[in-house]
C-alpha cells in the first residue's frame, strides 16, 4: 500500500502534526479528531512514521468495534 494511501486513510480520523526533534528524527503527533487522544511516533523515516501511524490506527478501530 502507498504511504499517500496510508495517509488518506490516517487523516479521516487523526489531525498530523509532523516536526523534527533536535536529534533530526521525524516526530509524528497524531490527534483523534472526536476523542482528543494523543498519540506520538518517532523515526528517522517518513515512510517508517506512516506505517507506524497506519498500523496504529487500525489497531484502535478493531479495538473499538471489539467494544460495541
Amino acid at each position: 500500500m502507498r504511504n499517500t494511501t496510508k495517509l488518506k486513510a490516517v487523516l479521516q480520523y487523526y489531525h498530523i502534526d509532523l516536526s523534527m526533534n533536535d536529534q533530526e528524527l521525524m516526530v509524528l503527533n497524531l490527534f483523534h479528531k472526536q476523542t482528543g487522544e494523543v498519540m506520538t511516533f518517532e523515526d528517522a523515516s517518513y515512510s517508517k512514521l506512516i506505517s507506524k501511524a497506519y498500523s496504529y490506527m487500525n489497531k484502535q478501530l478493531k479495538e473499538t468495534t471489539k467494544n460495541i
